[in-house]
């Protein structure tokens, strides 16, 4: 008995048919690559590719890698930033500890500076009222010639009312102390005198001098000139009579060595 092949939609495509699809694929392939739409991809693996039903996509085609390297530099840029940052807030943070440090530091110098302005006045100030204050011998390098309440006739109450300092004619005379002159001219015996009301309310008189070198209500300070030694008055040679005196007037005298030993003056 004779079969025959059966015809229809269920026959299956006969293997020209497929080389011929294939042929088909592979020339619009090429026509698509002749375009210029995939250009050189149009080759045999391409088309042998083109069998395959799924084909996994490469990842430079998918853009994720460009993500992720996108990332990637931002985090560093970011990170960068950040450490940038600390280190611009910790340069800040130093130039402003230095310039605090400076400040204080010049700070205490200059308080260093005042404190020693301060000791350099006071003891300025010290020094000079120790000055004004202080005693000295009215003739410098002198000694004693004649002492005090010493006996005699060359004097009306019968003795010596000070004491007399050898001293050549011309010789400079200076004020004991500080003081204000309120005589100064001739004395009568005691010849041209200086009288002077001291700071602590006692008086000195200064007798026999050659020239006077201060007028009244003159202030005076220890050391300073007063006149020169002479012989004027009741006087047997060049020399200085010197009394110290509780009052101004006469009779009022008081011992003038222990008076300038008192203030610290050696005779």
């Amino acid at each position: 008995m004779a079969f025959t092949r059966a015809t229809g939609k269920h026959r299956a495509p006969s293997r020209s048919h497929i080389l011929t699809r294939k042929g088909a694929q592979a020339a619009g392939v090429a026509a698509l690559a002749g375009g210029g739409v995939i250009g050189s991809l149009a080759s045999p693996a391409l088309a042998a590719d083109a069998e395959l039903p799924y084909a996994a996509p490469d990842m430079a085609d998918t853009g994720l890698n460009q993500a992720v390297t996108t990332d990637l530099i931002a985090e560093r840029v970011g990170a960068q930033a950040r450490a940038q940052g600390r280190e611009a807030d910790e340069d800040a943070a130093l130039a402003e500890a230095q310039a605090k440090a400076e400040a204080e530091s010049i700070r205490k110098a200059e308080a260093r500076l005042k404190a020693a302005r301060e000791a350099k006045e006071r003891a300025n100030r010290e020094a000079e009222r120790k000055r004004l204050n202080s005693f000295q011998a009215p003739v410098a390098g002198s000694y004693v010639s004649t002492s005090y309440h010493a006996g005699g006739g060359m004097w009306s109450s019968g003795s010596h009312t000070g004491i007399d300092f050898h001293a050549a004619s011309g010789t400079q005379v200076v004020a004991v102390g500080a003081g204000t002159v309120v005589e100064a001219g001739w004395g009568g015996a005691y010849g041209n005198n200086v009288v002077i009301r001291m700071n602590d309310g006692t008086y000195t008189q200064y007798g026999h001098l050659s020239q006077l070198s201060v007028s009244v209500g003159q202030s005076v300070l220890p050391g300073q000139q007063i006149g020169l030694a002479g012989s004027t008055g009741n006087s047997s040679g060049p020399h200085l009579h010197f009394e110290a005196r509780s009052g101004e007037g006469y009779g009022s005298d008081i011992d003038p060595v222990s008076y300038l030993r008192s203030h610290g003056v050696n005779v």
